[in-house]
């Protein structure tokens, strides 16, 4: 355990004992209040933490944003040793480390993008017991030299993240996943754990196998998402002009959008960014360097929507997403539910829209088709890929589908999704389809969609004698060619149509015999949906921040603390949330804590985050007092001592400044723009000039220098620094310049 992270040991070892004994919990409770800022463990964390602390292994299958990294973190940082975290992104390697240093936690990494000085240095902190928690990579840790390194090194405990990768049956399935299992060998005194957040019965029995778990305890929390509205809908037409309307319907937020190729991220980036969303691309064929600088900018921006293929997921740990869009489908409910899930996880609303079509489900029948695999295998994945589209297709609730789909029993609809709020209604169309499949029976699968329908209207040009002679041309003129489009779709989506590929034009046929003989005897019935306007009180549920349940009064507060953190944030290379989630920003700006111990008591602050933010955020607050959001009276007043104590330079360049004497521009001294004061400001230019070298009895303070003029920048004003020695030394040229900068 690293310096400074002990709890202190100020009682005799019996009592401690006795405690222990009383609460097993006791002490991972005060770690989390103390480091993580946390009052309670949320659902199972508490069970799943006891059972490591005892020193025994388990498999842990938690919700996204259920805190399945604090069920090891927290163990790591109280039993003796290190604590060992494998897992399968550099990203998400990146993303836990930095938020664990940012609560003072001493945490590293081991990858392929460590340079080689670094390695050095995070061995000699592992191997001098500096080091708390190290995450590796499953490829990275099976190396004989890794091993044996380890071997030397005590261990508190072994986690292995994603857990579902190990298995064949899972969605995302990574063969070197496969060596973990010999980590029981290796380390046999050493307690694991496997944490998931998507797993079905048979991939956790799968995981038990392969990573020797059987005979280990496992927690299951319930599936819910409740934060999550998720809606499906089939695609017409061009995909990517959807996504567009989609996004630009969904403003100043961030997002993310799952394209099912290289090309089509790059395609929809730019389609987005043409209609004036700041949209990005990632995907696996870009170089490392440019995913990375890609990725922090996501991860900094509060408004900012990436574009990917599933390459990036995993490791996004970004909680203020307000939509996921899949511009095509996932492969599985698994993957639907993982990829879901990078939205909300701050817990306000967020959305998860998926497009789909026939075509995606027959593409993705056929992969599986050409791939060699096992049969047994094989058959469970075409399986996995009809119940994802029966719950796209469906019409019961999706997110109960999902739940009871990972074996969740006694599960309610959600209420809030399309299906549930009336969005999608359906109608019988078993007449209908008995035409379709007696033309598509007659054409005898010479034809692609399209020319099908032309049948059934009669439309077809130059049409053959033949085939203008058979009893189902033109017997469809009572519905539009766009109906009998969708109708065609919902057939081949129940198999009573199928479609040859055809080297990339497909063909329709007739599909399952026995079930195509039950529509026509009546014993079958097609429905049909059709897609209602979503009522208000959905779309409502849709904007932005309204969750985080500010009253106007405290929104300035809020907005400032969040320019603030945004500043923090960009001068160490770091997002924003590491620092501080929107609901803790959202908490003190309701709680206006006026101290330290009123601050600490913010959930979301720790003592690591304290000690390194607390005089930052108490400076920011201190210029609330909530009278007048946007010049509180308390920094009035002090605008108002502090123009009455001028720097000497402050006062010869206010000389020059006042009566409207620069091109007739009028300028403010000493000008309250909370939270802070600017020394002079011009509202018709919105700029602001501030003069540094001879400050008043605060002193000067670089930092935060950064952090008011990145603040003011995201106000939209601009920010001229003038050295006071540049004032006495060169006053005219001075003037000059700031004449320039107001004639921009």
């Amino acid at each position: 355990m690293a310096p400074g992270l002990i709890p202190p040991h100020n009682r005799s070892m019996q009592s401690a004992v006795a405690e222990a004994e009383a609460d097993p919990l006791a002490e991972a409770r005060a770690i989390l209040r103390r480091t993580f800022g946390h009052a309670e463990f949320r659902g199972m964390q508490g069970d799943v933490i006891a059972e490591v602390l005892a020193g025994n292994s388990a498999m842990a299958v938690l919700p996204t944003g259920g805190g399945k990294s604090l069920c090891y973190q927290i163990p790591s940082l109280i039993r003796p040793g290190l604590g060992l975290v494998v897992s399968p992104l550099i990203a998400l390697m990146t993303d836990q480390v930095a938020g664990l240093q940012q609560s003072g936690v001493a945490a590293a990494r081991l990858d392929s993008n460590i340079d080689p000085s670094e390695k050095a240095e995070t061995w000699r902190r592992i191997e001098a017991g500096e080091l708390d928690i190290l995450y590796t990579s499953p490829e990275g840790l099976m190396q004989p030299w890794m091993l044996e390194r380890l071997s030397r090194i005590p261990l508190a405990l072994i986690a292995i993240d994603e857990a579902h990768c190990v298995s064949q049956w899972g969605h995302d399935f990574r063969p070197e996943y496969r060596m973990l299992g010999r980590l029981a060998d290796l380390f046999p005194g050493v307690p694991r754990l496997a944490v998931t957040a998507t797993a079905d019965a048979r991939t956790r029995e799968d995981i038990r196998a392969e990573l020797r778990l059987e005979d280990s305890p496992e927690f299951v929390a319930s599936f819910a998402r409740p934060e999550l509205v998720l809606s499906a809908e089939r695609k017409r037409g061009a995909a990517h002009k959807r996504v567009v309307e989609l996004v630009t319907a969904r403003p100043d937020r961030s997002g993310v959008v799952y394209a099912g190729s290289r090309d089509g991220t790059e395609k929809l980036a730019q389609a987005l960014r043409d209609a004036g969303v700041p949209a990005l691309a990632y995907h696996a064929g870009l170089e490392r360097q440019l995913r990375t600088e890609r990725l922090e900018q996501f991860l900094q921006a509060d408004a900012a929507v990436m574009v990917a293929t599933i390459a990036f997921g995993m490791g996004v740990d970004k909680p203020d997403v307000r939509f996921v869009i899949h511009a095509d489908p996932p492969a599985s409910i698994e993957a639907y539910w993982q990829e879901i899930g990078r939205a909300g996880r701050d817990g306000d609303l967020a959305e998860g829209i998926t497009l789909y079509g026939a075509a995606d489900m027959s593409w993705a029948l056929r992969r599986i088709g050409e791939r060699e695999m096992d049969g047994a295998v094989k058959q469970v994945q075409v399986g996995k890929v009809r119940q994802l589209y029966a719950m796209l297709d469906g019409t019961g609730c999706r997110a109960a589908t999902v739940r009871r789909y990972f074996g969740e029993a006694g599960v309610e609809a959600c209420g809030q999704c399309d299906v549930c709020t009336g969005r999608i209604e359906t109608s019988d169309a078993t007449e209908a389809a008995q035409k379709a499949l007696s033309a598509a029976h007659r054409l005898a699968g010479r034809f692609g969609r399209g020319r099908l329908v032309d049948h059934l209207l009669g439309k077809t040009k130059d049409v053959s004698d033949h085939e203008a002679s058979l009893s189902t041309w033109g017997i469809g003129q009572e519905l539009s060619a766009q109906a009998w489009r969708e109708l065609v779709e919902q057939l081949l989506f129940e198999g009573l149509l199928r479609e040859d590929p055809n080297d990339g034009r497909p063909l329709v046929g007739v599909g399952d015999a026995d079930a195509v003989r039950a529509v026509f005897r009546g014993e079958r019935r097609v429905t049909i949906q059709t897609r209602a306007e979503a009522p208000a009180k959905a779309r409502k549920a849709r904007k932005g921040r309204e969750t985080l349940a500010l009253s106007p009064a405290d929104q300035p507060l809020f907005e400032a603390l969040r320019a603030w953190r945004s500043g923090e944030a960009k001068s160490q290379h770091v997002p924003p949330y590491v620092i501080f989630h929107d609901r803790t920003l959202a908490e003190i700006a309701t709680v206006k804590p006026g101290s330290r111990a009123a601050l600490e008591r913010i959930n979301g602050v720790g003592e690591g985050k304290l000690a390194r933010y607390g005089a930052a955020v108490l400076e920011v607050v201190g210029g609330f007092d909530g009278e007048e959001p946007g010049r509180p009276a308390l920094l009035v007043e002090r605008a108002q001592e502090l123009r009455r104590d001028m720097t000497p330079p402050e006062r010869l360049l206010w000389e020059q400044l006042k009566g409207h004497k620069l091109d007739g521009f009028k300028f403010r001294r000493q000008h309250p723009f909370a939270p802070y004061i600017l020394d002079f400001y011009c509202p018709a230019k919105r700029l602001a000039i501030e003069v540094d070298g001879e400050a008043h009895s605060t002193g000067d303070n670089p930092q935060r220098d950064v952090r008011r003029d990145a603040f003011l920048k995201q106000q939209g004003v601009r920010v001229m620094r003038i050295s006071a020695d540049d004032v006495f030394r060169e006053l005219n040229g001075v003037v000059l310049t700031i004449l320039d900068e107001l004639n921009r």
